[in-house]
């Protein structure tokens, strides 16, 4: 009988143990990096992408959370009236800040910035 309880109580930590492994994984958040640009007006542009079709954009105090968009070339995200459409990789890659046009189509360019 003592064999019975010790086989039990041992599957019942196994169990627990493997419900509680599945709770801290599902709680388990990836930490998006930070974009710096320096734009040609002199603002400051912050962009973070916490998934691979999002980004938000910090901008003149300012946060605006854009979903990825169509793209001829480079990652282009749209959101809030605007488009955030970055260009190349690392330090020198391109950043344009745009009004979003009601009909999808890209407005007047509001930042013209570079990464650093």
């Amino acid at each position: 009988m003592k064999i019975y309880a010790s086989v039990a109580l041992a599957s019942a930590l196994f169990l627990t143990a493997c419900a509680g492994s599945s709770q801290t994984g599902s709680q388990t958040t990836a930490t998006a990096s930070v974009h710096n640009y320096q734009c040609e007006s002199g603002a400051t542009i912050a962009a973070t992408y916490p998934t691979s079709n999002t980004a938000t954009v910090e901008y003149q105090g300012n946060s605006y959370d854009m979903d990825i968009a169509v793209s001829a070339s480079g990652a282009r995200y749209v959101g809030d009236k605007l488009e955030w459409w970055t260009k190349g990789s690392g330090a020198g890659s391109e950043g344009l800040l745009l009004q979003h046009m009601a009909d999808g189509t890209s407005g007047d360019t509001i930042e013209s910035c570079t990464k650093h």
